[in-house]
């Protein structure tokens, strides 16, 4: 890290130790992990600004450059800002801001505060973003305007809940009620996103309805791409008699780490259980293929489990191919 931000920290560790014991001076001991922490949280903070900072300029072009010019509308918060902004003719960059105050609110309840100024902080920044720079109008072709349209406004929202925060609040809506119903997110999002589609083909059209829900799923899709990865994991378990030598494959031949549990069978052929080790491995999706056949070489009547990984840090799997 640079030596002049090293130098503050530094101090800002020396005075919240003194402030905690008082007079006696703080020791290196002492001095090195806080140092530790408050590197780490730098390099976060800023990892997770830049995030949002690009999620807001992406989400900007898309309202800007495709979508508010031709007067489309989307889901969540950003489709009841572009809605009333077609009703009442209101500048969109304050009703950005004025949809998402409650849910900013119910935020900081649901979650915690520092999640909630962040959120205000980003939303606030999009409506300067849409008040003040001037996109280019980029095509006038409906399909054109839904599809990227969507894209890049997806691309924000999860850029941005990358970064820690959302500029759409709907998402907040849903988790709280998904916690007080018998109701999974995605159901509350669907109820939520059909009354705004329904409101805007009363208002509008039945044509900008339709296009708003093609919008939608462009813009749903890309947010899945960017919060859980374009590159989709699959952690698989294999229980097997032939456990040490599937070991061996994954890391000899495949070029896998994995992980042993030591596990106890619960049904055997003769009633009784019996202790196995069970192994635990990631792959990608494409590399599931390759894995299931050196499996079956070694053992057919293998159990094998296999379950979606949203994201993972740290390990080999994305710095070594596997081999052919």
């Amino acid at each position: 890290m640079n030596p002049f931000i090293s130098k503050i920290l530094i101090d800002v560790a020396r005075k919240k130790i003194k402030k905690k014991q008082g007079s006696s001076p703080a020791s290196n001991e002492q001095i090195a992990p806080l140092v530790r922490n408050l590197q780490v949280e730098l390099s976060h903070t800023i990892k997770d600004s830049i995030f949002i900072i690009i999620g807001v300029f992406a989400a900007g072009f898309g309202l800007k450059g495709f979508l508010f010019p031709n007067q489309f509308i989307d889901g969540g918060a950003t489709g009841i800002s572009l809605l009333l902004e077609n009703i009442t003719k209101i500048d969109l960059s304050y009703l950005l801001i004025l949809v998402n105050i409650p849910f900013i609110i119910l935020a900081s309840k649901t979650f915690n505060l520092k999640f909630a100024i962040r959120s205000i902080l980003a939303i606030t920044l999009l409506a300067f973003v849409v008040h003040y720079i001037d996109y280019p109008i980029i095509t006038q072709d409906k399909l054109l305007i839904a599809v990227f349209g969507g894209f890049f406004l997806g691309l924000g929202i999860g850029m941005s809940m990358r970064g820690g925060s959302v500029i759409d609040g709907t998402e907040v809506l849903a988790i709280f009620l998904s916690r007080k119903l018998s109701l999974t997110i995605g159901d509350v999002l669907l109820i939520i996103n059909i009354i705004i589609f329904s409101f805007g083909a009363y208002i509008l059209s039945i044509e900008t309805a339709l296009y708003a829900i093609l919008t939608y799923l462009a813009a749903a899709k890309t947010v899945d791409f960017v919060v859980d990865g374009v590159e989709e994991y699959v952690g698989v378990t294999i229980i097997s008699n032939h456990h040490e030598t599937i070991r061996i494959m994954l890391i000899e031949k495949l070029r896998r780490a994995c992980t042993i549990y030591a596990g106890k069978g619960g049904y055997g052929t003769q009633g009784k259980s019996y202790d196995k080790d069970i192994i635990y491995t990631i792959v990608t999706r494409l590399e599931l293929a390759k894995l299931q056949t050196e499996i079956d070489k070694i053992d057919k009547n293998a159990f094998v489990v296999m379950g979606t990984v949203k994201d993972l840090k740290g390990g080999m799997i994305k710095r070594k191919p596997m081999k052919s």
